[in-house]
């Protein structure tokens, strides 16, 4: 990332500019449906490519086996080795439930 400073020694960083991306999240044990937040020109698959063991989620709820919110949150982490399976929501062509 580039840093640049003014005259007065303000601090200026470039900003990444993300959009937010519903998504339905299979792990080992739950559902979670929740918001990614991706580069604007990438796709999820790009953010779960991305270094680093761990992927942001926001507006967070995690579901039981039967589809019953068992916790809601703000922000969760969730380690990428825990996801199964990882589908936006606007590419859910069929809910079977």
């Amino acid at each position: 990332m580039v840093t640049q400073f003014d005259d007065k020694g303000k601090i200026f960083t470039q900003v990444i500019a993300k959009k937010p991306v519903q998504v339905v999240i299979q792990t080992v044990r739950h559902v979670i449906r929740g918001t990614v937040h991706v580069r604007a020109t990438e796709r999820v698959i790009d953010e779960l490519n991305l270094s680093g063991q761990f992927i942001a989620v926001t507006d967070a709820n995690v579901l039981d086996d039967q589809g019953n919110p068992i916790y809601t949150c703000d922000f969760v982490t969730l380690n990428k080795e825990q996801i199964i399976w990882i589908i936006p929501d606007d590419e859910i062509h069929q809910d079977l439930g």
